[in-house]
């Protein structure tokens, strides 16, 4: 596929912070395509599917960032420098993340470094992976009969240990989407229900959002560990918990391809 450009790259050193969604190609923004085909370097993630990346430009230079669970091709810091580095030898380089960039992607860390060098830069907002995610997953994250707040969180815990506003995660009738927290399910599970929340709560773990290989386990806050264990769930991962998760056997209406295998 190839789009018309109606916003031509400047001439001089910039980045693009551009959100690649959570997976799906389709769910890229019109703008996010044309400056894949048209960057000279892109600085891409782990999470940025391999389908995505099929409308980088072939003559991109293109530069694995990483950024696995407990795994780091580049530090934080490193990444930033690069950046730095690049757009002032003049690059136009694409900043690729996962979902959206300013949604537990660190991406106002990355623009804090290109402002502090004079930098120009843009953002390109991507779908992030709690809307692309439950919507495929036929799990809306508000609905009149069942919650009329939602909030995100990052579940991933430092030592094992969770520092989370529980008081404020238990509250009724309202939607919790846990990013990042396939590690700390257990935790998370029972730090929950010791702060209030019903055994019987219904929760849904989603692999591989949007793509092909997606899976969807749901059951309970008292059993979800257990579940997730016996059917092998591996990141990425995402958790929704509340109970609009009760919609979902209805509403699923993306169906994965059968034994398809993650790229």
């Amino acid at each position: 596929m190839k789009t018309g450009s109606t916003h031509p790259l400047p001439g001089t050193g910039r980045v693009y912070l551009v959100g690649a969604g959570p997976g799906d190609p389709e769910l890229l923004t019109l703008r996010a395509v044309r400056l894949l085909q048209q960057t000279e370097v892109i600085v891409y993630d782990h999470l940025v599917s391999s389908a995505v990346l099929d409308f980088v430009s072939p003559t991109a230079e293109r530069i694995y960032a990483g950024k696995r669970r407990n795994e780091h091709t580049m530090r934080q810091e490193e990444i930033n420098a690069l950046l730095v580095k690049l757009a002032i030898e003049g690059k136009q380089v694409v900043r690729l993340k996962g979902g959206d960039p300013f949604i537990f992607g660190r991406g106002g860390e990355e623009l804090q470094a290109l402002a502090a060098h004079d930098i120009a830069f843009e953002v390109v907002p991507g779908v992030t992976a709690a809307s692309g995610v439950s919507s495929y997953a036929g799990i809306p994250l508000t609905h009149r009969d069942y919650a009329q707040s939602c909030i995100f969180i990052t579940g991933h815990l430092q030592d094992g240990s969770a520092d989370l506003d529980w008081p404020s995660l238990v509250r009724p009738r309202q939607t919790v989407v846990i990013y990042m927290g396939l590690g700390g399910l257990s935790e998370i599970c029972r730090q929950m229900m010791q702060h209030g929340a019903a055994p019987t709560l219904p929760i849904a773990v989603v692999q591989d959002g949007t793509i092909t290989t997606q899976k969807v386990v749901t059951g309970t806050l008292a059993d979800m560990p257990e579940r997730v264990a016996n059917a092998g769930l591996k990141s990425p991962c995402l958790t929704i918990i509340g109970e609009v998760v009760k919609l979902h056997e209805a509403l699923a209406w993306f169906k994965p391809r059968p034994n398809a295998t993650t790229a």
